[in-house]
């Protein structure tokens, strides 16, 4: 699968062995994809799960925090993330009208999944961007048993990129958009940690792409308006260029304590920065990172007995701090150029999406 760093659109870093959220160990990603046509209806949605510690060890907490650019979205569990500091359960990823099925299907799993959950609360997280301009959204066609597949399908290794999972039905600089990953090796202290990104892309006006510095939006735009009938997609009247959301979750392995976390979710605004979006007031732009360091600690469940013992907690010096903003930032902006070069063309519900012309985008950067 060609990527944006095969063509040339990203440049310096040092990805990992998949160049994905999955570099981190132990994190797992799962997708389901659900693509249907009949009569004049159109499915193009999906559920995409990541369960920070793998299936096996799929309540063990890790250090968390969040951050909003602009909260015209939804995040379920955000509100006790900002509190504990610690994250507990897998994070899915849906359409906007489909966070409720997500959210009992994630309960469902976990009742299955995970010993002694039915004794004690369960709070999923569940963030969602909205994909109504290619899907059905109000048909409802994603259901509970639908985000229980896609966390038994989770996985390390390669992810699948574009029109897959969550991002099945998204758009991102009014080109098909979707689901896109990267990572980076981060040298700190002799020691090298991992900083992977995943996020689910539905963002942007074309007129604001940047690639590699370039904004090559405006050019782009009048190419295609110029060229019917692919036309760009657009959005339903009275939508404006540039509405969506954008889901981002940074994981990385190295020891952090919450604030920490919610440190790495903040540089996140400024990868997608650098492809150009300023931030659109009708885009749900929420973001969470999470440290698997630190195994053990953390914990928020009702003690198992009368004992008492303190959390340890090894951590990155604030002012070592550094290298994992540039990575969150380096993967951010790579993972939204994967997205745009993974999807291809799609015919949806309501309009077509055309995918990036990259050969095109190519010959603008002096790339061919």
């Amino acid at each position: 699968m060609t990527r944006a760093r095969d063509l040339g659109f990203v440049e310096g870093g040092r990805p990992g062995e998949h160049n994905a959220i999955t570099d981190v160990p132990g994190v797992e990603v799962g997708l389901i994809t659900l693509i249907e046509d009949r009569d004049d209806i159109r499915v193009r949605t999906g559920v995409t799960a990541i369960l920070p510690r793998g299936k096996g060890d799929a309540a063990a907490p890790v250090a968390a925090g969040i951050h909003s650019l602009n909260g015209n979205g939804e995040m379920t569990g955000s509100v006790w993330i900002a509190e504990a500091g610690s994250l507990s359960t897998p994070v899915l990823i849906t359409n906007t009208h489909s966070v409720g099925a997500a959210h009992e299907g994630s309960i469902r799993w976990m009742l299955d999944h995970v010993p002694g959950a039915s004794d004690q609360w369960l709070l999923p997280v569940v963030a969602e961007t909205w994909d109504g301009v290619l899907n059905d959204i109000n048909g409802l066609h994603v259901r509970p048993e639908h985000a229980v597949a896609a966390l038994d399908a989770a996985t390390s290794g390669p992810v699948a990129e574009g029109a897959v999972g969550g991002g099945t039905g998204m758009m991102c600089y009014e080109f098909k958009g979707g689901s896109g990953t990267a990572s980076r090796i981060v040298p700190l202290g002799g020691e090298e940690y991992t900083v992977g990104v995943f996020l689910q892309a539905n963002f942007g006006s074309m007129e604001e792409l940047v690639v590699r510095g370039v904004r090559v939006g405006p050019t782009l735009a009048a190419e295609l308006a110029a060229a019917p009938p692919v036309v760009p997609a657009g959005v339903p009247a009275g939508v404006p260029a540039g509405a969506g959301s954008v889901i981002v979750v940074v994981a990385t392995d190295a020891p952090l304590l919450p604030a920490q976390c919610t440190a790495l979710a903040r540089r996140v605004s400024l990868g997608l920065a650098r492809t150009g979006t300023a931030g659109s007031h009708f885009s749900g732009d929420i973001f969470l990172a999470f440290s698997t360091g630190n195994r053990g600690a953390l914990a928020s469940r009702f003690p198992a007995d009368a004992s008492f013992e303190l959390d340890e907690l090894r951590t990155i010096p604030w002012g070592r701090m550094d290298p994992l903003y540039t990575a969150v930032v380096e993967a951010t902006e790579e993972a939204v150029l994967n997205v745009l070069v993974a999807a291809e063309t799609m015919v949806g519900h309501r309009k077509t999406a055309v995918a990036l012309p990259v050969d095109r985008l190519r010959e603008l950067l002096a790339l061919g």
